[in-house]
């Protein structure tokens, strides 16, 4: 899936992660619980992995239960996605508005339920 599906209706928040990044793995409950909040109100999550293997990835969106759309070039920090949005560490993400105007960078924690509530509630 394409992230130009999905801009245009939905505020997006554009994730990069690794199923080896144990910060990544650390904030993903707090994205759950976002997604499962705010999912219906008009908010997507779009994963983008800096993984190498596709193994790895696959368990961790299974463990972690990550279930809003994902991708992965598998080309680790060489990332393609990566690099369009200058992502130098993650976990990273971005936060778009409906016309996939950049409105925020690395939300996580109490920071993005307060920035949804803000946009949504």
């Amino acid at each position: 899936m394409p992230l130009s599906s999905i801009i245009g209706d939905k505020y997006v928040l554009i994730d990069f992660w690794a199923a080896w990044c144990n910060p990544c793995r650390q904030e993903n409950p707090n994205l759950v619980a976002n997604y499962a909040k705010y999912k219906d109100k008009g908010f997507e999550i779009f994963g983008v992995s800096f993984d190498k293997t596709r193994e790895a990835w696959i368990k961790a969106i299974k463990d972690d239960g990550l279930t809003w759309p994902q991708v992965s070039d598998l080309k680790y920090w060489d990332s393609e996605a990566g690099k369009l949005y200058a992502v130098r560490s993650i976990p990273h993400n971005v936060l778009l508005d409906k016309d996939g105007i950049i409105l925020a960078k690395n939300l996580r924690g109490e920071d993005l339920g307060a920035k949804l509530a803000e946009l949504l509630d």
